[in-house]
């Protein structure tokens, strides 16, 4: 069975057409929210979005072409008659239904991409994050990377650790801290003026287990998405005994997306982790340089802890944060933080401050 799951992952004969449509869509007119697509992987994969079409529609399903035009699943299960084995409403429905349900939207959007009919675009629809509401608090990885162990040694206010830890660290963040790709993140400076960031890659749990081998743990991978851990200095470091999860948990504080690329779709070798502030670069990591990589992070998660369909976790933030520069910066109300997983693409969020 876990075999099987992988081998289906990695298929691509049915997602060649799916990759490449004749025409590119015509040129958007209104401001973009996305930008130049990251090629997938070999034109393996399919990039997932949860979007709405308009401002009063609900949420749905869709996958994104090459060329940005997005279709929508439930709408075309209906075109073309088939009876899906998920709600097309639901992300998590969607995980939930396993290998069944992506051979179907598989061959919906193969069947899709031949007839050549023009679609909206992304930047035509609204991009919610890819699971805008998971089922519990999303799993993080601390201190994956030893350069940002490192530069952080000075600037934590718990000095307790000095050595790198022989085992993955973990946190989670709550539910409420689930954003959008593009959505503005909550600045209340009577919380918080020390608004951080940290752009990281996000993994989705496709298939559950508990005590999962290292050696079979990326066949409980079901895709990536982009994320930023995005996280209040004075809270974390200052109040509550210093313990992470509140300064990591403000509401909006977990932006996520644009899509999540299953994971035949990205070459985990070839992917970096970006952020930029107003337009400067402040991390650029590669996955290589993760200290514990994804197999080792998922088998000593779930050692006696079960892990579910539809989990998130997210791997761990490069150098280059702000609270450990010298000096310290922090965003403010009107500042632009992007984050990019090269293979997968970007998400921009400007900082607001709340009235």
């Amino acid at each position: 069975m876990q075999e099987n799951r992988r081998n289906f992952l990695k298929l691509g004969a049915t997602s060649a057409a799916v990759g490449v449509l004749g025409q590119a869509a015509a040129a958007d007119t209104e401001a973009p929210q996305v930008g130049a697509i990251a090629p997938l992987a070999a034109k393996l994969g399919l990039r997932l979005v949860t979007f709405s079409p308009g401002p009063q529609d609900k949420p749905r399903v869709g996958v994104v072409f090459d060329d940005g035009q997005v279709i929508d699943v439930g709408a075309e299960a209906k075109r073309q008659k088939v009876k899906l084995t998920f709600d097309p409403d639901s992300m998590l429905s969607l995980i939930d239904s396993g290998d069944q349900g992506l051979v179907q939207v598989h061959a919906l959007a193969e069947r899709t991409a031949l007839l050549r009919i023009m679609r909206p675009t992304v930047n035509h629809v609204r991009l919610l994050s890819p699971i805008p509401r998971p089922r519990a608090n999303i799993y993080a990885v601390g201190w994956n990377y030893l350069d940002h162990f490192e530069e952080g040694k000075a600037a934590r206010v718990d000095r307790v650790v000095t050595e790198y830890p022989a085992n993955p660290v973990f946190f989670t963040k709550g539910v409420n801290t689930m954003n959008g790709p593009f959505d503005t993140i909550p600045f209340d400076a009577s919380n918080s003026t020390q608004v951080d960031w940290e752009a990281e890659l996000a993994v989705v749990i496709g298939r559950g287990g508990r005590n999962i081998k290292e050696e079979q743990a990326m066949n409980h991978v079901f895709g990536y998405a982009v994320y930023n851990d995005t996280t209040a200095r004075d809270v974390q470091q200052k109040r509550h005994g210093g313990q992470w999860f509140k300064g990591k948990s403000l509401d909006g504080y977990g932006p996520m997306g644009p899509w999540i690329v299953t994971a035949a779709g990205l070459n985990l070798d070839d992917a970096r982790v970006i952020s930029r502030v107003n337009g400067v670069e402040k991390q650029n990591a590669s996955y290589k340089q993760m200290y514990f990589k994804i197999p080792r992070v998922i088998a000593e998660l779930s050692r006696g802890m079960t892990l579910e369909a539809g989990d998130i976790i997210t791997t761990g933030t490069p150098s280059g944060v702000g609270f450990s520069r010298k000096p310290p910066e922090f965003m403010k109300p009107g500042d632009v933080m992007e984050t990019e997983v090269t293979g997968i693409g970007i998400i921009r969020n400007v900082i607001k401050a709340e009235s």
